[in-house]
Parts: C-alpha cells; sequence; structure tokens
C-alpha cells in the first residue's frame, strides 16, 4: 500500500464508531505505521446489540490490513450528562467524556495518542471552537488524519478499504442517538467549564472504565 511497516511508530488508540470516518481514520494512520487500538462507545439499550456488531465488521474489515486487532467496547449510557446538562451543550461534553476514557485506556494498551475521523466543520461538534473545547480534555496528542477531507473524498476512500458498506448499514450509535436538536456549534470553553463543574467527572470516569468488554479481532474471523 506504499505505508509503513504496522507497529514501527507506535500504537494509538481510535475513537471508533459505526459511521464512515473513523474506520477511515483509523486505516490512514495504521498505514503511516502505527498500531491502533480501537474503542467503541456502546449504549444498550439505546443503542441495539446489531450497532456493537456492526463496528465489530467494521475493525474486521480494518485488520485486513493489520493482521489482528483489540476493539476495547465501553458501555457508556451517559444519563447524568443528559440530566443535567444544558441540552445544546450535550454533545461537547459527551465528546469531552469520550476522550478522558479513551485517554485511560490508552495508557493501559501503551499507546501514546489518540485517534478521530474529525473533519472541520463537518459537523457542530468539528468547528474549530469545538475542536478547541475537546483538546481541552485531553492530555494526550490527538491525531485527526481527515481533518482537511470533505466527505466526498472520505466516501471514496471507504469504498477504497471496504469499510464503506457497512458504514452506511442502518444501526444508529450514540453519536446519532444522542444529538441534541440544537447543539452549539461555536461553544466557549469557560461555559463548557462550567457545565461540567455541576458534574462528579471522577465517578463517571470511574463507572465507565468498570464495564468495558475486549474483543480480539482477527481478519478471518
Amino acid at each position: 500500500l506504499g505505508g509503513l511497516p504496522l507497529g514501527c511508530n507506535g500504537r494509538a488508540a481510535l475513537l471508533m464508531s459505526g459511521g464512515i470516518d473513523s474506520p477511515v481514520a483509523g486505516y490512514m494512520i495504521m498505514k503511516r505505521g502505527v498500531e491502533i487500538e480501537p474503542v467503541y462507545f456502546h449504549s444498550f439499550p439505546y443503542t441495539s446489540d446489531r450497532a456493537k456488531e456492526k463496528v465489530i465488521d467494521l475493525c474486521r474489515a480494518l485488520s485486513a490490513y493489520s493482521g489482528k486487532m483489540r476493539l476495547h467496547v465501553v458501555n457508556f449510557t451517559q444519563v447524568e450528562l443528559n440530566d443535567n446538562t444544558p441540552n445544546e451543550l450535550l454533545t461537547i461534553l459527551m465528546r469531552r467524556m469520550m476522550v478522558r476514557i479513551s485517554e485511560e485506556i490508552a495508557k493501559k494498551a501503551r499507546c501514546q495518542a489518540l485517534v478521530t475521523g474529525e473533519s472541520i466543520g463537518q459537523v457542530a461538534s468539528q468547528t474549530l471552537e469545538a475542536l478547541t473545547c475537546t483538546n481541552d480534555a485531553a492530555t494526550l496528542p490527538i491525531f485527526r488524519p481527515l481533518i482537511g477531507f470533505d466527505k466526498i473524498d472520505i466516501m471514496d476512500l471507504a469504498r477504497k478499504i471496504g469499510t464503506y458498506d457497512i458504514s452506511i448499514e442502518p444501526y444508529a450509535d450514540c453519536c446519532t442517538v444522542f444529538v441534541p436538536e440544537h447543539p452549539k456549534t461555536r461553544p466557549d470553553l469557560a461555559a463548557v467549564l462550567e457545565a461540567e463543574s455541576l458534574l462528579d467527572m471522577d465517578i463517571m470516569l470511574k463507572s465507565s472504565l468498570e464495564d468495558i468488554e475486549v474483543i480480539e479481532i482477527n481478519a478471518d474471523r
């Protein structure tokens, strides 16, 4: 593929959804020699087990390029976020919590960075202001291989690597189910931090980290 040997440039945790973008981001970072540990946030019963199977299928498609990988499935119902935060900030607060959880998983898996499928301006959580708020929650670097891509570019690459048909299967994940009606597209970090101060972030983080399923993924099964 014209890339580098997998693992020669370390390891990174990929924030994985059932959508089109994150598997493509995973492929691109693997091509540069980085081994990935996908992290998926499963919100049963708000999302179906078929949504989880979809992500497993996406990881299996990616493992055709890596041979194998470990998928970390986090039980993430975010009830406290829904009940105790301003609705327009729900997306960015959820994203910040996902970053914190993924970092803890990354550190245990000896990863040096996080990877996401974000692209500037594609959705409400991907404006420059929203990305800045997300970055503030991280201590590891966040790499975004698709940051300058438009959706057509991403879809074309998804078809090329064999993930597109899986990604468009109609099984929603938490990023789709919990989108507020009017999300804040240009969130102010001070307002986000104030909203977070009303939550017990340590308990939420601890609870999520206690309920993680690790699934070994191989290309042939």
